[in-house]
């Protein structure tokens, strides 16, 4: 088998550091990681950035591959593992996100998301980013729950494209676009899927929307309690047992 790890913003591949080493460990080292365009990877010619554009890229990756993949995604790749999921289930073995809850009819966007997709401000706020040090940007990470050591390898990666990638996306994905992606979950179910539930994740959805999108995906439900949006870096053991639980099941 092959896991195939894809994360989300403002990361890079480095996010998976702890959680590859752990999963390596327990004999899982056939591992890919793919880093979305802008995100720790360069922007192809004419790159927009889209919610469409993103799923395109990894549908493009995972047919490179050439074999059904066990796909973990984190925040928004997290989102494009749905997105994949839901429409190219051939190329998947098992998919697994953290993400379910923001295709719940319900789900309104954090509050960092929506400064982003306002016009001015959105720009305002990946200015400042950019124009503090490295290091007071892996601290706020830190602050947020990331594992320091990781943090300080992820904000390296922060430059203007990602923050470019960061507007367009998430302008993309304004309401209601997560909800009418939403209501194709239940394609989802063509293929095993695992949906974690770190209960001190609070971008991502309440508890019951990511409960109830997960029901209508037909995904297995594994509940990290008292781990956060980060929760790969804060428990990798916790996360690695959880994925190869799943895994060793099918």
């Amino acid at each position: 088998m092959t896991v195939v790890l894809v994360h989300g913003n403002p990361e890079t591949s480095a996010v998976w550091d702890l959680l590859s080493e752990r999963l390596g460990a327990l004999g899982y080292d056939d591992q890919v990681r793919l880093s979305p365009p802008g995100f720790g990877a360069p922007v192809p010619e004419g790159w927009t950035a889209t919610v469409d554009e993103y799923r395109d890229w990894l549908v493009d990756e995972l047919e490179e591959i050439g074999r059904p993949v066990d796909l973990v995604g984190h925040d928004w790749g997290g989102g494009h593992v749905l997105n994949v999921a839901m429409t190219r289930p051939d190329l998947l073995r098992t998919w697994c996100s953290d993400i379910l809850g923001v295709y719940d009819p319900e789900y309104v966007w954090h509050e960092l998301a929506q400064g982003w997709q306002t016009p001015g401000v959105g720009e305002t706020a990946i200015a400042q980013r950019l124009a503090i040090p490295v290091e007071q940007a892996a601290a706020a990470l830190a602050d947020r729950g990331m594992t320091p050591a990781v943090a300080a390898r992820v904000a390296a990666g922060f430059d203007a494209v990602m923050g470019e990638c960061i507007l367009a996306l998430y302008r993309s994905a304004a309401q209601p676009v997560m909800a009418e992606l939403g209501t194709g979950l239940e394609a989802a179910a063509a293929r095993p899927g695992l949906a974690l539930l770190p209960t001190e994740d609070h971008f991502v959805g309440t508890d019951e929307q990511r409960r109830r999108a997960a029901a209508r995906a037909g995904a297995r439900l594994e509940v990290l309690d008292g781990l956060g949006h980060w929760w790969m870096t804060q428990d990798p053991d916790r996360g690695a047992a959880a994925l190869t639980r799943f895994w060793d099941s099918l």
